[in-house]
């Protein structure tokens, strides 16, 4: 993806990631992201669905989007990995930033619910 892509992309402030079935039915996902360093991340509960896709198949496709899901932009396609402690610290610093107060508020919910928080990078 050129730079000029994920800059067009940052100005959004969900996308929607389209990860795999077994069966290849795609299963789409609006999130919370940042872009840091050419790679897009976020962060998600390691007993998701969106996790074990992951685990089963890399690829995934991504696209703009509103808080419900509907695209507002293309599609691209990318593949992921888990980020290392240096990239989740960042992203978590990132990710508050950009969307403020109600991480906060998410993060006791998460805490409340006992969840694993695994960052997530997508290169495109």
């Amino acid at each position: 993806m050129s730079a000029d892509n994920l800059s067009d992309l940052s100005k959004f402030k969900y996308i929607t990631i389209e990860t795999f079935r077994k069966n290849g039915a795609g299963v789409r996902t609006p999130i919370w992201f940042i872009i840091y360093q050419g790679l897009i991340y976020f962060r998600t509960d390691v007993n998701s669905g969106k996790v074990k896709r992951i685990r089963n198949n890399p690829h995934v496709r991504i696209a703009p989007c509103d808080i419900r899901g509907n695209l507002k932009g293309n599609w691209f396609d990318g593949k992921v990995k888990f980020a290392d402690s240096a990239e989740s610290s960042i992203t978590y610093s990132m990710i508050d930033k950009k969307y403020g107060f109600i991480t906060t508020l998410i993060r006791i919910f998460n805490k409340i619910r006992r969840t694993n928080p695994v960052v997530i990078a997508i290169s495109i």
